[in-house]
């Protein structure tokens, strides 16, 4: 079962990052992130009653966590906005090495030979993308593949996380406190990008956001079927892991194996859906990489 609920979730977070990139085609990150948050947030609500009972110190580490996510959303956004969905894919792969460093550092862990040449093999996969990742007509800043890793550098961290709260926590419990955590987080930054534009619009003598007030800058966004299709998908791939976690049997380094499922949707989604180019030297980028996390697993 755990294995099912892994693969799941791996299969909708590679559909989500095609939602998140059709969704900010109509909104601004800050408007996607926060209705995504708060939309995800509404569903888990007939949850509260098995989900009010938490330890405070408890909640400090799940508020903890959510500031996390909540910097890790906003990179991976601003990534996924400017860089082709298909390299983004690729790029998400290196969770991986960024979870087994923070094992080694964190946990102490120990690498076995087969995971030092799989971590080899992770890398050279994602250094082969610098050389021929780029297609013809493709322009984008190098910050943004930074914006990528910083991501995954604190999705990494936010799953050990998960490990770790779901032994004193139901799944029930994290999800609906995260989220609430989250929706909060994600009104402060909406509001504070509002009165960004709005300040720049005024020095500018553009007077259309004043004119629109912040009503009309929520509003608008309720059209953007998009998000609630997103914060659906969220839902229910974040309970199929927690799921997953929780379940004794489960074991970590098979789970990151089956999560890797979400980058081959990806890369076909640039092909099929975004009509992206060089997809067959991408799909050999993904192989030697997940090749890499199989040997390590071993």
């Amino acid at each position: 079962m755990w294995m099912l609920c892994t693969l799941l979730y791996g299969v909708l977070k590679g559909v989500r990052e095609i939602v998140k990139k059709k969704a900010m085609e109509k909104s601004t990150i800050p408007q996607v992130l926060f209705f995504y948050t708060l939309f995800g947030l509404i569903i888990l609500i007939p949850e509260f009653r098995t989900s009010d009972v938490v330890e405070m110190k408890l909640m400090g580490y799940i508020a903890l966590k959510s500031f996390v996510i909540f910097i890790a959303w906003i990179a991976s956004f601003n990534a996924i906005k400017k860089i082709p969905i298909s390299l983004y894919g690729i790029l998400d792969l290196s969770r991986v090495l960024f979870a087994t460093l923070l094992g080694v550092v964190v946990l102490k862990e120990l690498l076995s030979r087969f995971q030092i040449i799989g971590l080899i093999l992770v890398i050279i996969g994602l250094v082969m993308l610098k050389f021929k990742g780029k297609s013809a007509g493709e322009s984008y800043q190098v910050k943004y593949i930074v914006f990528a890793f910083l991501s995954c550098l604190l999705n990494a961290t936010s799953a050990l996380m998960d490990k770790i709260l779901t032994k004193y926590v139901t799944p029930y419990q994290l999800q609906f406190w995260y989220m609430l955590y989250l929706t909060g987080f994600y009104l402060i930054y909406l509001i504070a990008d509002y009165v960004v534009r709005t300040i720049k619009c005024s020095k500018s003598g553009n007077v259309k956001t004043d004119k629109v007030g912040f009503g009309g800058y929520i509003i608008g966004t309720l059209k953007n079927y998009w998000i609630f299709i997103l914060a659906v998908l969220f839902v229910i791939a974040d309970r199929a892991l927690f799921i997953a976690n929780r379940d004794p049997a489960s074991r970590i380094t098979v789970m990151t194996l089956i999560k890797q499922s979400g980058c081959i949707v990806t890369i076909l989604a640039g092909k099929f859906i975004f009509k992206e180019s060089n997809i067959r030297y991408k799909l050999l980028c993904a192989f030697i990489i997940i090749l890499g996390i199989v040997i390590a697993v071993l």
